[in-house]
């Protein structure tokens, strides 16, 4: 055995294995459980950079948004028990919006897990909490496995549907020296395109008359697959939180949640494309007039609500482009699809979140095609999914299905580290900008220019209309005591101004993007019109069932 073979420990390893992967980030705040990793990353800089934050839960965001943002890998440790549970909101929301994101978790000595000592972290049974938030998690054993544990989680991470995967590592473990080697990538695991299935859906689409696509998350990686497919059936694009940019929100066949609504009570045959299609099914409705196409990765998603007309799993590039060549064997030619009442419809409803469409319309020009929004569970936000016009994939980041309070900050802070030169542009609550704020520090440090909006009006404000509306103005832990931001802001060296225009907010954006440094921008308001109403859609085909939403 060479010297060379068996030199390297199981850190070493594991951070040649990443390098070998093209990971060349790691987000973390280091630990004693994880001292050998961090030296290991030390001898690796130049190849690999370490980003340290200061709270786990921002390192697991950060990973998020790097993720979502490339849709690549992205990795970031913590340590056991207290490091790895902070962090587990970002592996559940990792795991709800299918982003493929490794958890590196340390562990307590190996001869003493599952024993109860009362070691320093100890957490019982930390894998099975991990498999919990993850398509998986297993246990580096030492040298000789860590190159094959990482490339195997790193497989799965991006084969089917994307998602966050976790392993752990004892501290006695990652220092041990041994025979092992660092790992190549591994080949992605994906199912092949049914022709059979394709042609189904071909026939189907080929003879819609009113045809709508609703595409999600799954459909970032498709965009000129499904642009070529919407065109020749002249079929509008609908999404919501993550299928924005899949179409460009300009394009003539784009409509936002409200259109797509509007639209989906006379739909023939809807295709679906890496979305779960769960508000369209469970609320909004469907009946026997309604053929449905559904494409995803996943072959356990299709028949969640009903068994769909046609099914085809598979890749949504894959399946969009072989649908593509078959849909001219039965699709006759079709004029332009003229949604021009619709859309002035819209404009109507839009104009009734005069104040949000206004700050929206004035970040869009600020920022340029290939720029990055990333938004926040506020009123802003919620008015953004409907509003924003994103004109490339993974360039608006939302929350998903979690869609937790406080994800943004330190998600747009890992997107802005992964996409380099691009701007990114975070929008944020004065709620949900708490939950992290003091990583303003983590920015300055490694001069992360981040862009942030802050949105100011003193409260919960989701939770304060909710109290006025429904409880009749009961209010209770609405209210919230908060800094001057913009002093704040600079007390950690960070750019910070107040803009209380939207023509202010446009200036100083473009201010900010062209410094290219740290920040924030803080926005004083009252409060907002309600975005709600045009969210919170009522049911339009058929009738409820048991467990179905029913929405006013």
């Amino acid at each position: 055995m060479s010297r060379e073979f068996a030199a390297r420990n199981t850190a070493e390893l594991t951070v040649e294995t990443l390098v070998a992967h093209g990971i060349d980030l790691l987000f973390g705040v280091p630990g004693i459980h994880n001292d050998a990793l961090f030296d290991a990353l030390y001898v690796a800089r130049g190849r690999i950079r370490t980003i340290h934050a200061r709270h786990e839960q921002t390192t697991g965001y950060m990973a998020l948004g790097a993720a979502l943002a490339t849709g690549r890998p992205q990795a970031f440790a913590a340590v056991p028990g207290p490091g790895i549970l902070n962090a587990s909101a970002a592996l559940l929301t990792a795991y709800g919006m299918q982003a493929p994101v490794l958890a590196l978790a340390g562990q307590i000595p190996s001869n003493a897990m599952e024993r109860g000592h009362g070691h320093l972290h100890e957490i019982r049974d930390q894998l099975g909490l991990l498999r919990h938030l993850t398509k998986d998690a297993q246990r580096i054993g030492g040298p000789a496995d860590a190159g094959a544990r990482l490339a195997s989680a790193l497989q799965l991470a991006r084969s089917g549907r994307p998602g966050p995967v976790a392993l752990e590592c004892a501290i006695d473990v990652w220092p041990t020296r041994g025979p092992g080697k660092a790992a190549a990538p591994l080949p992605l695991l994906q199912p092949e395109v049914d022709s059979d299935a394709i042609e189904q859906a071909a026939r189907l689409l080929g003879t819609a008359k009113r045809p709508l696509i609703m595409v999600g998350g799954g459909a970032q990686d498709a965009s000129q697959s499904l642009i070529r497919v919407a065109e020749m059936l002249q079929a509008p694009v609908g999404c919501y939180r993550r299928g924005h940019g899949v179409l460009p929100g300009t394009h003539p066949l784009s409509v936002n949640l409200p259109l797509a609504h509007r639209l989906w009570r006379d739909a023939d045959v809807v295709l679906a494309v890496g979305t779960r299609l769960h508000t369209q099914q469970s609320v909004w409705g469907v009946d026997e007039e309604l053929k449905i196409i559904r494409i995803d990765i996943d072959p356990e998603e299709p028949g969640r609500f009903r068994n769909p007309d046609c099914s085809i799993v598979a890749d949504a590039q894959a399946a969009l482009d072989a649908l593509a060549n078959a849909l001219p064997r039965h699709l006759s030619p079709r004029p332009h699809r003229d949604l021009a009442a619709e859309r002035g419809w819209m404009a109507e409803e839009l104009g009734r979140l005069a104040p949000q469409m206004a700050y929206l319309a004035a970040i869009r020009r600020a920022l340029p095609p290939e720029g990055i929004l990333v938004d926040e569970v506020t009123q802003m936000g919620f008015a953004a999914r409907l509003g924003y016009q994103a004109a490339l994939p993974r360039t608006f980041i939302s929350g998903g299905q979690q869609d937790n309070l406080g994800y943004g900050f330190g998600t747009a802070l890992g997107a802005k580290v992964a996409v380099g030169d691009r701007p990114v542009v975070a929008i944020a609550g004065d709620g949900g900008f708490g939950y992290q704020a003091f990583e303003l520090a983590t920015a300055a440090k490694h001069g992360i220019a981040l862009v942030t909006v802050l949105f100011d009006d003193g409260a919960f404000g989701n939770v304060r209309r909710i109290q006025d509306q429904a409880y009749g103005g009961r209010r209770i832990a609405d209210s919230l005591h908060n800094p001057d931001f913009v002093a704040y802001a600079r007390s950690f060296g960070v750019r910070a101004v107040r803009a209380t225009t939207p023509a202010a907010l446009e200036r100083t954006l473009r201010e900010a993007i062209a410094a290219n440094e740290p920040a924030l921008v803080h926005v004083p308001v009252d409060e907002m019109p309600s975005p709600w109403p045009l969210i919170m859609l009522p049911r339009v085909r058929g009738k409820a069932g048991p467990g179905e939403r029913v929405w006013p």
